[in-house]
C-alpha cells in the first residue's frame, strides 16, 4: 500500500520524466479536473517541479497551478514513453500528463484536485501536515518535538494511532507504524503519557532511518539518470532474504525474529487498522487507571502439530 516512501519515489520519478518540460497534452476523466483544464489551460504550461509531502504528491505547473493527488490505499502513478502501449485500462486513468518524451498516468488515484498556492493553503489538507519525515528539514530532534508536543496535548492517545497521524509526523503508514514501534520496544497500544524521552527519541530516529533506506535511489548502476519507478518491497531488517524483510508486520502467529515469542495482531483506532507487535519485546505498560493486563490480540498457537487461532 502507498506510504510516504512510495509517494517520494513516485514524485522523484515524475520529476525526472516531466520536470522542466512543456505539457503537450492533458486528459482528465474527473469532471472537476477537466473543468479547470478547459478554463485555465494545462497544455503549454511547464512542469516546474514535482514533490512529495508526506503521502501527498504535488505537480507544480507554471503560472500558479498545482495538481494535488493522494493515493489512499490503491492509487499509483505510471510512466510510459510516448507511443508506448499502456498496460492499464483507460477507464482506470484519472488523468494523463504528456510531455515530449513521456506520459504520466494517475491510475486509480482517488484524490485528484487542482489548486493555486492560495487555495492549497486555505482549502486543502496539505498545510495541516506534521513534520515530513522524508523532507529536507526532518531530524530526530524535530520528530521528537512533534511526538512530545502531541503527547502533551493528547496524553491518552495510543502510540500506534499517533504514528499514523499525518498531522504529527507525515509519511508513516500502517507498515511503518508497527515496525517503528517494534524497533523502539514500545507496545503500540500504550498511551503516550507512558512513553519515555528515550523511547520518543528512538521512534523519531528509526522513522527517519527506515524511510530514507527505502527511498535510496537504485539507478546508479544504470548511470544515475534512469527513471526508477519501483525498488522492491520495503525492508526494515538487514536480511537479504525477501521473506525476512520485516520484523513484525503481517507476521501474526509467527515467531518473533528477536525472542521467539508469537507475534500478535489486533485492530486499532477509529480506522480499525491492523497493528502487529511482539508481547515480549514490546511489553505492556499501563497508564494510571488502566488495567495491568496487556491488550490481547489475534495469534496462532501450534498445538500437537495443529494450528489453533485464538483471540
Amino acid at each position: 500500500m502507498p506510504e510516504g516512501d512510495t509517494i517520494y519515489r513516485s514524485a522523484r520519478a515524475l520529476q525526472m520524466a516531466l520536470g522542466g518540460k512543456a505539457v503537450t497534452a492533458f486528459e482528465a476523466q474527473v469532471a472537476t479536473l477537466a473543468s479547470v483544464a478547459d478554463s485555465k489551460g494545462v497544455v503549454g504550461r511547464t512542469v516546474d517541479k514535482v514533490e512529495a509531502r508526506g503521502k501527498w504528491c504535488l505537480v507544480h505547473f507554471s503560472s500558479d497551478l498545482i495538481l494535488v493527488t493522494h493515493m489512499l490505499m490503491s492509487g499509483s502513478w505510471h510512466i510510459y514513453r510516448t507511443g508506448e502501449r499502456w498496460r492499464v485500462p483507460r477507464s482506470s486513468v484519472r488523468c494523463a500528463i504528456s510531455v515530449a518524451n513521456f506520459v504520466a498516468l494517475a491510475v486509480n488515484v482517488p484524490v485528484t484536485e487542482f489548486h493555486t498556492e492560495r487555495t492549497l493553503t486555505r482549502y486543502s489538507q496539505v498545510p495541516k501536515l506534521g513534520v515530513d519525515i522524508l523532507g529536507e528539514g526532518y531530524s530526530t530532534a524535530s520528530g521528537v518535538e512533534a511526538l512530545k508536543g502531541y503527547a502533551t496535548a493528547h496524553p491518552e492517545a495510543e502510540v500506534g494511532v499517533t504514528l499514523l497521524n499525518q498531522r504529527v509526523m507525515a509519511g508513516l503508514g500502517n507498515v511503518y507504524k508497527s515496525e517503528v514501534a517494534f524497533a523502539a520496544s514500545v507496545n503500540p497500544f500504550r498511551q503516550l503519557r507512558t512513553v519515555t524521552d528515550r523511547e520518543f527519541e528512538v521512534m523519531a530516529d528509526v522513522s527517519g532511518r527506515y524511510m530514507r533506506a527505502n527511498v535510496a535511489n537504485g539507478s546508479s548502476a544504470t548511470g544515475g539518470d534512469a527513471i526508477v519507478t519501483y525498488s522492491g518491497n520495503r525492508r526494515t531488517t538487514h536480511s537479504m532474504n525477501a521473506g525476512d524483510r520485516l520484523w513484525v508486520y503481517g507476521r501474526q502467529g509467527q515467531e518473533c525474529r528477536r525472542c521467539g515469542a508469537l507475534v500478535m495482531m489486533r485492530k486499532q483506532g477509529e480506522q480499525v487498522r491492523s497493528t502487529y507487535w511482539c508481547p515480549v519485546c514490546q511489553p505492556w505498560i499501563p497508564a494510571e487507571g488502566q488495567t495491568a493486563d496487556a491488550p490481547v490480540g489475534r495469534m496462532v498457537k501450534v498445538l500437537g502439530g495443529r494450528r489453533r487461532v485464538g483471540c
